[in-house]
């Protein structure tokens, strides 16, 4: 991806493993010193609701709905990152014609997608103050395409600037790597990649951190990346 040069070359560049993920439970991402403990994760109940607008199209609204928690634990100081997330997804896509029952070909033209994603984090050595983590995401055909994400504990404002392999147009690949760069005050902090792009992009995720973190604000972001990387995966599942 193309992040910060600033970032770049004052960072840690750390290949983050996926693990396992067992039933119930969130993906046991590790990176460098950190490595996700005693998670959770629960999916709510997908609706689907679907309405004919002509002969050939069908228009099929779908909702989701997830929860997920998890401890992010520093194995260097042993110190942990208390992270828990909510995320909802909304759909309206105009769908080929159903073929038989519950089943469509791919869909023509997305209508309208909801995205909201909430993650509140506190250190296991300042339980008082709380992080939010805030991602929303509005596109489709029906909606004005627009983007709000940022990191706060009310007092500082760290924003989630979302960032590709081709920002400068040099990644002519259809699916280029995606990913997220936090900045506070134009000052990048940290970088994630959660999709190494092309067809087999899946599981080629990657952490920048600052090497000047101060270590409590480099647990925070260090759980906010990796809340961010359970949210994509989990909506790849969705999908």
């Amino acid at each position: 991806m193309e992040i910060n040069e600033a970032l770049a070359v004052n960072s840690e560049k750390l290949n983050v493993k996926m693990g396992s993920q067992w039933f119930g439970k969130t993906w046991k991402f590790k990176f460098g010193e950190y490595v996700v403990k005693d998670s959770k994760n629960k999916y709510g109940p997908t609706t689907s609701n679907t309405s004919n607008s002509n002969f050939f199209n069908t228009k099929v609204e779908i909702k989701s709905d997830q929860k997920f928690s998890f401890v992010l634990l520093n194995k260097k100081t042993k110190e942990t990152a208390i992270v828990n997330a909510a995320f909802s997804i909304q759909t309206k896509e105009l769908m080929a014609s159903e073929l038989f029952s519950n089943f469509y070909l791919a869909p023509i033209l997305l209508l309208k997608e909801s995205q909201n994603f909430t993650a509140f984090i506190s250190t296991s050595d300042n339980l008082t103050v709380t992080w939010v983590l805030v991602l929303n995401i509005d596109q489709g055909r029906e909606v004005e395409n627009k983007q709000e994400a940022f990191l706060t504990n009310g007092e500082r404002i760290i924003f989630i600037n979302p960032i590709s392999s081709n920002d400068s147009g040099r990644d002519t690949r259809m699916y280029p790597a995606m990913g997220y760069e936090l900045t506070e005050d134009g000052q990048p902090l940290c970088a994630m990649q959660y999709n190494g792009g092309g067809a087999l992009g899946y599981n080629k995720n990657i952490v920048w951190l600052s090497t000047n973190l101060e270590p409590r604000i480099k647990s925070i972001l260090a759980a906010a990346m990796t809340s961010l990387l359970q949210k994509h995966a989990d909506e790849m599942a969705i999908d």
